[in-house]
């Protein structure tokens, strides 16, 4: 490519070219809360879900998830390990593939910020994980919850403290 000349690509989310790469997170509060937000935008429009959306070019996928986190929220996050990925793919009445993504979930620990609405979101809420069942989750999405609080309490156990993980991260405020 010519020096000064920029390679143009239009980023089509509905009937893509191929799958797009996305980031999720688990948001957990000390307390055990987890975040959950109400997509405004398709494919998932209206349902309850966690924070997220596509990586951009250049960007880590840590970096995606704080991003994500902070545009749809306004909280500040530290990111944890990997909880799981999932690849939804969804198709139109023709069998065309309407939308698909690869989204990578990770464990997410609140560390600052008022928690308020933004860009692709119509709410966003915490949740004790007892009360899932209230907010109509998919359930994938249920699962990578209860995969994100096991990871939670199994850091707890191998750092010997009475905290985890989630507990830590608020601290280090």
């Amino acid at each position: 490519m010519p020096v000064g000349m920029r390679r143009i690509s239009i980023l089509r989310r509905e009937y893509p070219d191929r799958p797009l790469v996305g980031v999720g997170a688990v948001v957990v509060r000390e307390d055990g809360y987890v975040l959950l937000v109400r997509r405004r935008q398709p494919p998932r429009a209206g349902e309850w879900s966690l924070p997220g959306g596509l990586v951009e070019l250049g960007e880590s996928l840590d970096e995606a998830v704080r991003r994500e986190v902070r545009e749809e929220c306004g909280i500040e996050v530290q990111v944890g390990p990997l909880v799981g990925v999932f690849q939804p793919i969804e198709r139109d009445t023709t069998g065309a593939i309407r939308f698909h993504y690869i989204v990578l979930d990770y464990l997410a620990c609140y560390t600052g910020g008022i928690l308020r609405i933004a860009s692709d979101v119509n709410d966003a809420i915490w949740v004790s994980p007892d009360q899932l069942d209230q907010y109509q989750l998919r359930p994938e999405t249920v699962e990578m919850i209860h995969r994100a609080l096991t990871i939670g309490q199994a850091s707890e156990v191998a750092s010997s403290r009475r905290k985890g993980f989630c507990s830590e991260a608020e601290q280090g405020r």
